[in-house]
């Protein structure tokens, strides 16, 4: 799993685990093995380690994320470059390098943490609306290759999730994200890790290509 040191990836680590999976959490902070997902080489040597140590790869969550939020007209390139490495270039990198070990293993669970905003949009956000929004079409297309291998592709897509970085964010903006959600209530990690355990579990078993939204009906 990448983005496992995360305020959302912290808690699906823990909800794997209670299933009583052995996760191996794939970050550059605070990690069971050192990864930049932005960098072939080091997902090289990630997934080496973990097969070293394990033999097999059987469910694999990508939930690693950035977000620069500009208007596109004053959105730095370096920025929007940044974005789109660890988003998914490293969902891309990841499924590279661990598809061939599902393979040999029978199969397996991929689960692409996304955004509402893929899907939707959101003033702001284009770099992050289209790092997400490119996941859609990434798990599709992966689907397609891998469903006669026994490897199931899916999407889960969160709308705001309460944590530590968005609680900081100001009322007016917490504020608007709870007035779009039809249930009136944010999303909290736990509710995220749910839909990942889901798909990776039995309820997931004749699921690839979909996108799950996580979201109180914030994207409605």
């Amino acid at each position: 799993m990448t983005g496992g040191s995360g305020g959302i990836g912290r808690v699906i680590v823990s909800a794997l685990r209670e299933t009583g999976a052995t996760v191996v959490n794939l970050d550059l902070e605070s990690a069971d093995v050192a990864c930049d997902v932005r960098e072939d080489a080091s997902v090289t040597r990630a997934i080496a380690r973990v097969l070293e140590l394990h033999r097999r790869i059987d469910i694999v969550v990508h939930a690693a994320g950035i977000a620069r939020d500009a208007v596109v007209w004053k959105l730095a390139v370096d920025d929007w470059d940044l974005v789109q490495q660890v988003n998914l270039r490293g969902a891309f990198l990841l499924l590279r390098h661990a598809v061939p070990a599902m393979r040999s293993g029978g199969g397996g669970r991929v689960i692409l943490i996304g955004s509402i905003n893929g899907s939707r949009g959101k003033f702001g956000t284009s770099a992050y609306a289209a790092s997400k929004a490119g996941l859609i079409g990434f798990a599709k297309s992966v689907s397609r290759e891998t469903g006669r291998f026994g490897i199931r592709v899916n999407v889960v897509e969160p709308g705001w999730v309460r944590t530590p970085l968005t609680e900081s964010l100001p009322d007016s903006v917490r504020r608007q994200a709870l007035d779009e959600t039809l249930l009136g209530e944010l999303v909290e990690p736990e509710d995220v890790a749910a839909a990942v355990v889901f798909l990776a579990g039995p309820g997931g078993r004749r699921m690839t290509g979909q996108v799950l939204r996580v979201d109180a009906g914030q994207y409605l």
